[in-house]
């Protein structure tokens, strides 16, 4: 593989900006200066830049925790995308939202690189989890929560027929019953609003929190990101296998 190329897959410089960093003498490969940007590499040589080692990345796993009024999406015209919060090395790499997560809810957005894993991950038969933290404008009886957990009947949008949601978890707080969260393993169009809706309340505000078994790191601020761990990547692949 290139330098340069191994370089711009591990997210940290453009072709262009690695050819600068080999001309100043800061990009080491196999503790010996670069010489040319172009030069061939096997993707296991130790390669640092300022002394700092650099991870290859075949495949590229971000954990996002999405702010409000945030597409998920690749691009889009008029408003600002999940892509857009990455750096702009980040941003070269074709990386995509795996599912989306609606402009007004916030949490756990999976961005990746491989197209596959992300088919199947979100393929129906698959029954991942995700988990939701909500709140609602009224206090949500055992009722309601019996009635949701069981699955209700809504129309995923104006021009769609009306289908029962598959069987979830919701819980409440002890000592708020208009907040708490919800476990779904499908994930139609703004499916929890609807759900909220059936029961004759209104979703006040949403965040995901986990997704496929990995909780959202707490560490990260609204608009902040961070590489999936090699542990919370063998999660993933786990979940999209089964």
């Amino acid at each position: 593989m290139r330098l340069d190329k191994f370089m711009s897959a591990a997210g940290v410089s453009s072709r262009k900006e690695t050819a600068l960093l080999v001309k100043k003498g800061r990009i080491l490969v196999n503790g010996i200066p670069a010489k040319k940007p172009d030069m061939h590499i096997d993707p296991s040589d130790p390669v640092t830049l300022d002394g700092v080692p650099v991870i290859y990345r075949e495949h590229i796993f971000i954990m996002m925790n999405k702010p409000l009024g945030i597409v998920s999406a690749t691009e889009d015209p008029n408003e600002k995308t999940v892509v857009d919060l990455l750096p702009e090395q980040l941003q070269r790499q074709h990386l995509f939202p795996c599912g989306r997560l609606d402009k007004n809810t916030t949490g756990f957005v999976l961005l990746t690189s491989e197209g596959q894993l992300s088919h199947r991950i979100l393929s129906p038969k698959r029954h991942v989890e995700k988990t939701y933290r909500f709140t609602v404008k009224y206090p949500l009886s055992p009722d309601d929560i019996v009635l949701l957990s069981a699955g209700v009947t809504i129309k995923a949008d104006s021009h769609a027929s009306e289908w029962k949601t598959a069987p979830c978890t919701v819980s409440v707080d002890k000592t708020d019953p208009t907040s708490g969260e919800i476990i779904l393993t499908e994930g139609k169009y703004h499916q929890i609003k609807r759900m909220m809706e059936a029961v004759h309340n209104q979703i006040t505000s949403l965040s995901r929190i986990s997704f496929a078994g990995i909780d959202l790191d707490p560490a990260l601020a609204l608009g902040e990101w961070r590489f999936l761990t090699d542990a919370e990547e063998k999660m993933l692949r786990y979940a999209a296998d089964t």
